[in-house]
């Protein structure tokens, strides 16, 4: 691309585009990457410069961009009908898929209701839960939801009301509706270093479940890990005992796997690794590989049937969306879980946990500099956090104005790595199917980075500014 329309398409960016999650009057300065194609996984810019994909475009990407099969799969679908309706009728494609979700999903989930984005998908599952609730006999007054701290399920309404990270949710708290907080049974660094036996957490948690037992319609619940909130690790067999909790109090548990779904956690879906069997599943992301939007909704066929009825009797489910199980995205979706198998995609992403844990062990042996300055590592599957501090005895978080991970951000971009941090939680998000070889070179790369920034930033020792756990954690950009 010649230097003119490059130059056209960043003074039409800052001009007109609104981007999410970003600071926009910094964004203006920062020169960032205008994609323009890919391959592989990479992607290049306007410039022509590469850039390893270290974060699968938003945690969505499973094999890559420009992958054949998947493209094949759009050329095919689009050569029939590229969107007909779900409402009132049906398309072949939605179909196929439905079944294929019931099959890889856990047992006696058996109805899949499509949106189009996680937040959508969540949002469904939130009303399927009410409605649920104001039809089945007895329990009209479970009007409440739970949810744990520092959760994240998305950007709509409902969504927002079942979070609890405060800089994305504080603010719009006159319009939403109240949501019984639980404990959550991982904190990161910048939260304090001080972590609760599991039993206490599950008692706590038992306790809070007791005193609104006849209220709570549903418990919803990222399995295994938080990842909105920084990759938070949850220990082992906390998903089953909030799974047994829920069941016996007559609560339905809706397993949000927008983001650990489809290999992030080393197996097709991250109830797998505890048994769990939720009422209500929510898959997005890596649904389609990364290509088109599309979210599926998963219920049990107890809950389905609360929906049954003669039409006069109002038990419908009024609910959906003018792309709702949209045959492209469908298409794609149903040849990137085949893909998945064909390649054995979740083998390799185990190699990609071994590499990271093999890494981190090199970096907690070797203790480089950089290591002075970080508070935590957590990582499961191909997912990994690293927590910056500017000490870390006693624990002092960067000034919010350093914004240390985003430093680290743009350092990766010099070395042609797209990555994306959490406040001051750096995080690395590979595509399940990123060959080995690739995802040293993003450590690489990564190293070099967090180097590099931890040693500009050591002069803010001068500075005399000690910042407060809380206020880290509201420094989200």
């Amino acid at each position: 691309m010649d230097s003119d329309h490059h130059s056209q398409l960043r003074a039409a960016d800052n001009a007109y585009v609104w981007h999410p999650f970003t600071a926009m009057s910094a964004y203006a300065s920062e020169e960032a990457p205008i994609i323009t194609h890919a391959e592989g996984f990479s992607l290049f810019d306007s410039q022509g410069n590469r850039y390893l994909d270290g974060h699968s475009s938003l945690w969505c990407n499973i094999h890559g961009h420009r992958v054949p099969e998947l493209d094949a799969a759009l050329t095919s679908q689009i050569e029939r009908v590229a969107h007909s309706t779900l409402l009132g009728i049906a398309n072949s494609s939605s179909i196929e898929l439905a079944e294929e979700l019931v099959g890889l999903a856990p047992p006696g989930l058996t109805k899949v209701f499509y949106t189009d984005c996680g937040a959508a998908g969540v949002e469904a599952a939130l009303k399927i839960a009410w409605q649920y609730h104001r039809q089945k006999a007895h329990s009209e007054d479970r009007r409440l939801f739970g949810c744990l701290e520092q959760s994240y399920h998305g950007d709509t309404v409902g969504a927002v009301s079942v979070g609890g990270i405060d800089v994305f949710h504080s603010l719009f708290g006159g319009m939403t509706f109240p949501a019984l907080k639980l404990p959550t049974p991982a904190r990161a660094f910048a939260l304090g270093p001080e972590f609760l036996p599991l039993e206490t957490i599950l008692a706590k948690t038992e306790q809070l479940l007791d005193q609104q037992r006849d209220q709570l319609a549903a418990v919803i619940v990222e399995p295994l890990v938080q990842a909105a909130a920084g990759i938070l690790v949850h220990p082992p067999g906390y998903l089953q005992a909030l799974r047994k909790m829920t069941a016996e109090r007559g609560i339905l548990l809706i397993a949000d796997e927008i983001a650990v779904g489809f290999g992030r956690t080393g197996k097709m879906l991250a109830c797998e690794h505890e048994a769990v069997a939720p009422d209500l599943l929510v898959l997005s992301k890596g649904l389609t590989g990364g290509y088109l939007p599309l979210a599926a909704t998963l219920a049990t066929e107890e809950i389905f049937q609360c929906f049954a009825g003669e039409p006069w009797q109002g038990r419908t489910f009024y609910h959906g969306h003018t792309y709702t199980g949209n045959p492209l995205a469908c298409a794609v979706a149903l040849a990137s879980i085949r893909r998945m198998r064909t390649k054995d995609v979740l083998a390799n992403a185990c190699e990609i946990e071994s590499c990271l844990r093999q890494r981190i062990q090199e970096w907690q042996s070797s203790e480089p500099a950089w290591l002075q300055h970080v508070g935590q590592i957590r990582h499961l599957g191909t997912m990994m956090a690293i927590d910056l501090v500017h000490h870390r005895e006693p624990m002092t978080p960067y000034p919010a104005e350093a914004r240390a991970g985003h430093q680290v951000t743009l350092a990766c971009r010099k070395r042609g790595i797209i990555q994306r941090n959490i406040g001051d939680s750096v995080i690395l998000y590979p595509a399940p199917a990123m060959p080995v070889n690739l995802v040293e070179e993003l450590l690489n790369g990564l190293e070099e980075s967090l180097a590099e920034v931890t040693s500009r930033l050591q002069p803010l020792k001068s500075m005399g500014r000690v910042q407060s756990s809380e206020h880290s954690v509201k420094n989200m950009e």
